[in-house]
């Protein structure tokens, strides 16, 4: 959309600045997003070690393991229709649904970007305190080893899971005594390819959710992606290794007949 920018050498009110003008209503427009500074750890790219374990031929499991689902909030399980106002937010069709079962059949953390009383209420909108007591670890913006200008900026965030598992009290969750989450066995569920850089077949990446086209979650009963996430979550338990599986047949939206080999999909990889 074009919209009118008044710049600061015109003769309008200064409070008019910085705004776009549509239909008479002054719209601030947000700051353009930055990438992390070096001192908070730049721009990750997938290590040597990485990308070699996940180049190994997936291999099934006789009976599933358990893994650890990071799941992140905002465009991926609700949406925030005005950043101005934190506490109103539109879930996304069987989102509450879906976050209960990965509690009750995985081991869950929340990962956002948001800032820590803004996760609290998402959290709070999605899942009653019983439930929401039985997540690994409710991680915000916080959590990225951002500098004090970089958490105050619109700073582009990266999850390395990395994190999560030097984490003591995250590494503790597992349920298997001597063994630790890893690449093997997490998985992390954004909107945003980007966000996942670190370990991009760690990844499933969703389609964005706006909260429909007239702004209520009540208008997309055909949105069927968290459905198709579950069911994908329940295959990848049965991997040794998931990011080995996530290489090779990565999530989509896409029906089979649609979905181009995996290895095209390998051979496309490869070629960017």
């Amino acid at each position: 959309m074009d919209n009118l920018r008044l710049n600061s050498s015109s003769q309008a009110n200064p409070l008019q600045q910085n705004t776009a003008i549509t239909n008479h209503n002054p719209v601030r427009h947000r700051d353009a997003i930055t990438a992390p500074s070096a001192a908070s750890g730049g721009v990750p790219e997938p290590t040597p070690a990485y990308l070699q374990q996940s180049s190994f031929p997936p291999f099934p499991l006789p009976s599933p393991q358990p893994i650890l689902v990071v799941i992140d909030l905002n465009g991926t399980l609700l949406h925030r229709p005005r950043p101005s106002s934190p506490t109103h937010f539109i879930e996304r069709p069987g989102a509450s649904s879906f976050l209960r079962h990965c509690v009750a059949h995985h081991h869950v953390v929340v990962w956002s970007s948001a800032q820590a009383p803004n996760v609290e209420r998402m959290c709070a909108q999605l899942l009653p305190p019983d439930i929401l007591s039985r997540v690994v670890a409710v991680w915000g913006r916080d959590r990225f080893g951002l500098t004090t200008a970089d958490y105050r900026r619109r700073t582009q965030c990266y999850k390395r899971l990395t994190r999560l598992w030097a984490d003591p009290g995250v590494a503790l969750s597992h349920p298997i005594p001597a063994c630790a989450w890893s690449q093997a066995n997490t998985v992390l569920i954004d909107d945003s390819a980007e966000k996942a850089r670190s370990e991009p077949y760690n990844a499933i990446t969703v389609p964005e959710f706006g909260g429909g086209a007239r702004g209520n979650s009540a208008v997309e009963p055909e949105d069927e992606v968290l459905s198709r996430v579950e069911a994908y979550l329940d295959t990848l338990t049965w991997q040794m290794d998931v990011s080995a599986y996530i290489r090779r047949n990565p999530f989509t939206m896409e029906t089979e007949e649609e979905t181009a080999s995996p290895m095209a999909q390998e051979e496309e990889g490869e070629a960017e």
